[in-house]
């Protein structure tokens, strides 16, 4: 059986396709089979930024590693069981498809809260929740009271992986390792900083998910798209030497997935 990743989070630029992207070739790099799965069916950067990989891999001539990608395959309406719902079917098929010649599948799901996306979750072995370093992003998993310091609840992100979580544990599946990613943390020890960090630590003892160190804000990230490449292509493409801003970009990578602690995968980038 594949591992499946999911990459959630229902607010809409926190990183969640550049962590997908970055995520997925660092495993097809280290030899292992990976598909992806882009549920932004009106955006699709994830598959977009795949589909760029391929085509510049093969005008430049390229030989270098590349995940696979499926897309949700149609079905007709009179396939469907009763109360079936189509997206379901969809999602459901997918995956069968990818399940048995790959080690991981990785799914990207959009910025709001669709059908698929809530589906996506309940599948996932691994969630990776990339978060903006600030209050606004917070609000998202969790609500606080006006000095940042003391949550009040839990809010509609976190209680659609709870729901997620219950679903898994009623089929008899491996509960799920819920991983939130702190993207553009700033480098200097600032007040907001400092609360951000108590209160993510706080809420992941409350509500049960791992932190990881995830990308600081880089223009290397947005330059690299429209050849869907990544930061482990820079010297297969003549880059000879790294600045000071990709050789830590590299390593937040390389970091990140050593904080994913996912099956059979030993880091050696």
């Amino acid at each position: 059986m594949a591992h499946i990743i999911v990459v959630g989070n229902e607010k809409g630029g926190a990183g969640k396709s550049t962590v997908s992207m970055h995520v997925a070739t660092a495993l097809a790099r280290m030899g292992h089979r990976i598909s992806g799965l882009d549920l932004d069916l009106r955006q699709r950067t994830f598959g977009r930024y795949i589909e760029n990989r391929r085509a510049y891999l093969e005008e430049s001539g390229l030989d270098l590693a590349c995940p696979a990608l499926c897309d949700l395959p149609e079905v007709a309406q009179e396939s469907l069981r009763p109360g079936e719902n189509m997206y379901d079917h969809r999602l459901s098929a997918a995956v069968a498809q990818m399940e048995a010649d790959n080690d991981f599948i990785l799914i990207d799901c959009p910025g709001s809260h669709t059908r698929l996306s809530q589906v996506a979750h309940s599948l996932a072995d691994t969630l990776i929740t990339p978060l903006n370093d600030s209050f606004i992003d917070f609000d998202l998993l969790a609500h606080t009271d006006a000095s940042g310091e003391k949550i009040t609840g839990p809010s509609v992100y976190s209680e659609m992986v709870w729901n997620a979580r219950q679903l898994r544990a009623q089929a008899g599946l491996s509960a799920i390792d819920w991983v939130v990613v702190r993207n553009r943390m700033g480098a200097q020890r600032m007040v907001n900083k400092e609360k951000m960090e108590r209160a993510i630590e706080n809420l992941s003892k409350r509500i049960g998910f791992r932190i990881a160190p995830g990308f600081n804000e880089r223009v290397i990230f947005r330059e690299l798209f429209p050849r869907g490449l990544t930061l482990l292509d820079l010297k297969d493409i003549g880059v000879k030497q790294l600045n000071i801003s990709n050789i830590a970009a590299r390593q937040e990578l390389r970091d990140l997935v050593k904080a994913l602690n996912l099956p059979d995968v030993t880091v050696d980038f």
